[in-house]
């Protein structure tokens, strides 16, 4: 094999059908990966609580609500567990096998939740069931952003990484798309007693359907190409968790810092908001999905926008661009939202998009190349996985907190500039990476 690694040429996908493929792959999986998630998010915030956690919503509502936030949190923390093992395996056998488990794991999780029984039907045992089933959620979605990230960049060609890198990061608000948009569709068209009754299991159990159709495509797809090099190389490490331990742990701090300030800010807008202006500023359900709807097509637009910025001006300025944005935009967004006008509060979760976008569309892309490629896989997953328990894990938790306790929507706006900072400090401290090699030879 020469110097140069196949891998690192211009060529990608040797043709436009396998291009479609790999890129298809990665964005179908991460879609119904988050579509699952964000299903709970939101339902979280309006309606499981009550199902759920039937005493405490009768006896203090608020603690209720903010224990059923934390539920979303408690998945977060399995993330690691997943990301370990899922990135050991990854880095060992071979990305494509673990995006099939990760995807088959999600959507079983997904459906079984969407037939669990009640408190009302069955007691203690009902929030101890969906506690076990966000677990699985937890651990998959740990192992599936890697997986994904590296099958994009890895089949990318050279200059071109943060465009395909970009695919797997959309699957995010395209899943949110498809959980709002259905949760809108849902209730504008049935009474809220049936939806709460039944309505409430339709989205659940529509994920089965969704991996059927993921597994077939992400089945098509072929193993990444970075892989196939160490496999005929002879050249993966024995233990790519232990060497990544001893010999990367700049790049995993760096790599979870750089997520803390984008995933906070991006869970507020998953599960926060609607629970916000529903339930404290009283403003009907179905204008606020929709609302919420289209703003998520601002995300999915920014987040390919700055997939490709980076690719033109860099990772680090693209990141520094999205997280200015966030950063400036969080105080004026509350004012906004407080007026409670539908139209005012959609303008304002279109304009924190821009920044989410144009900070997430890089991150594929500049995490790969932070890492060598037999501890690639575990080194993203992990440092991913970390940087979402700092971030999104208790954001909404740590929200309705701030907000009971200082009855001010501005200091959670402040809580997500400091870790805006953090995460610009982290994207400072990493350097620029765009156009670091990926193959094995150069490592």
């Amino acid at each position: 094999m020469s110097p140069t690694s196949t891998v690192d040429s211009e060529a990608g996908p040797s043709t436009k059908r396998e291009e479609r493929k790999v890129l298809a792959g990665t964005l179908v999986g991460t879609t119904i990966e988050w579509y699952d998630f964000f299903i709970f998010a939101q339902l979280t915030g309006t309606l499981l609580s009550p199902l759920f956690l039937t005493p405490l919503q009768a006896s203090n509502p608020g603690l209720a609500q903010i224990l059923s936030f934390a539920l979303i949190g408690i998945s977060f923390l399995f993330r690691p567990l997943g990301a370990v093992i899922a990135g050991h395996l990854g880095d060992r056998l071979g990305r494509k096998a673990m995006l099939v488990f990760t995807l088959i794991m999600m959507g079983a999780a997904t459906a079984l939740i969407g037939m669990l029984p009640t408190y009302a039907q069955i007691g203690f045992w009902a929030p101890v069931l969906l506690i076990t089933l966000r677990i699985v959620q937890g651990f998959s979605a740990g192992g599936e952003w890697g997986g994904a990230a590296l099958m994009a960049v890895e089949h990318a060609p050279r200059s071109k990484r943060g465009v395909f890198g970009a695919y797997p990061q959309i699957g995010v608000p395209v899943g949110m798309i498809l959980a709002t948009g259905l949760l809108f569709f849902l209730n504008s068209s049935m009474s809220r007693e049936d939806f709460a009754a039944w309505g409430w299991r339709v989205p659940f159990l529509l994920s089965i359907v969704l991996v059927v159709v993921g597994y077939l495509i992400r089945r098509a797809v072929a193993e990444s190409p970075v892989f196939k090099e160490m496999a005929a190389r002879k050249a993966e490490s024995k233990a790519p968790l232990g060497e990544l331990i001893r010999h990367h742990k700049k790049p995993v701090l760096y790599s979870t810092m750089i997520f803390i300030g984008n995933n906070a800010a991006g869970y507020l807008l998953i599960a926060f908001f609607i629970s916000y202006a529903t339930r404290v500023l009283k403003m009907p359900a179905p204008p606020v999905l929709l609302a919420t709807t289209l703003a998520s097509f601002g995300w999915l637009i920014f987040t390919l926008v700055g997939g490709w910025l980076s690719d033109k001006i860099g990772r680090v300025k693209t990141f520094l661009i999205g997280y200015g944005i966030v950063f400036a935009w969080m105080i004026p967004m509350f004012a906004l939202i407080d007026t409670k006008d539908i139209l005012l509060y959609g303008i304002a979760l279109f304009v924190l998009t821009v920044g989410l976008g144009l900070s997430y569309g890089p991150m594929s892309a500049m995490y790969a190349e932070m890492f060598p490629a037999n501890v690639r896989y575990s080194g993203i997953s992990i440092g991913y996985a970390f940087g979402a328990i700092l971030g999104g894990a208790f954001a909404a938790t740590i929200a309705e907190s701030l907000l009971l306790s200082t009855n001010w929507t501005g200091s959670i706006g402040i809580y997500i500039m400091i870790l805006c900072v953090i995460s610009a400090v982290g994207v400072l401290l990493a350097k620029e990476t765009r156009g670091n090699p990926l193959g094995i030879s150069h490592h």
